[in-house]
């Protein structure tokens, strides 16, 4: 599908306490930024081929943590905001992602998605597998900033147009083992993975930060977003 104005669905948070979905605005901002019209996409729907027969492009967003038993790990205390129906559903949304060839641009929780989608697995707590000198996550869940280095030769390096970043990081979680068709194409100082790409997928970018919430005032941030417009208005 080719709108004059390309559509990106997003994914939302699951149903909380108030029995309402939502989203961080700044998602939208950044679409809207780019030049593209956002759709949000609440959990819980089956029908997926529905929903991307209608989208340009898609983003899966970040938000609380995918359960373990997806990907045969251990529960942790650690652990919050689990969903049945957000994993499931997204689950679904990246493997047909996958294989359609869809524009898509997955963020923290996002870029794990997609990983479990194709039989990779999670470290579930970082403090307890990589310690803590760099912070992921400022208590009690607030994001903080640190540095990126992005591998020169990868296609996230040139849609950035760098290779060092300053990402918003807000995770307490990131791929352990790779799934075998991704790229690993940048690391924190620790080593922890913060982006990966899928070579054999016209367009998609996993980063394990938040760009949404610097895109404002950081113009590589924006950038992945642009690109995503763009990708997607290509289709």
């Amino acid at each position: 599908m080719t709108e004059l104005t390309p559509v990106i669905g997003i994914t939302t948070y699951a149903r909380d306490e108030h029995n309402t979905v939502g989203l961080p605005a700044e998602y939208v901002d950044a679409i809207r930024r780019a030049g593209g019209c956002a759709v949000l996409l609440p959990p819980g729907e089956q029908n997926t081929d529905a929903i991307l027969s209608r989208l340009d492009g898609l983003i899966l967003a970040g938000g609380g943590d995918i359960d373990p038993a997806q990907y045969g790990g251990e529960s942790h205390e650690s652990v919050y905001m689990v969903d049945a129906a957000r994993d499931s559903m997204e689950i679904l949304l990246a493997q047909r992602i996958i294989d359609s060839g869809m524009p898509t641009l997955c963020i923290c929780r996002g870029t794990q998605i997609v990983n479990v989608a194709l039989g990779g697995t999670l470290c579930v707590h970082l403090p307890d597998t990589v310690g803590e000198t760099v912070c992921h996550r400022a208590p009690p869940r607030e994001p903080v900033p640190h540095p990126v280095s992005i591998e020169p030769d990868s296609e996230l390096a040139r849609l950035m147009g760098t290779r060092e970043i300053q990402s918003m990081s807000w995770h307490h979680q990131a791929i352990l083992e790779v799934a075998t068709p991704l790229r690993v194409v940048a690391r924190a100082p620790d080593d922890v993975i913060e982006a990966v790409e899928l070579s054999e997928h016209p367009w998609l970018i996993g980063v394990q930060w938040h760009p949404e919430l610097s895109a404002a005032e950081d113009k590589y941030q924006q950038r992945l977003f642009d690109e995503l417009i763009r990708a997607a208005g290509s289709t």
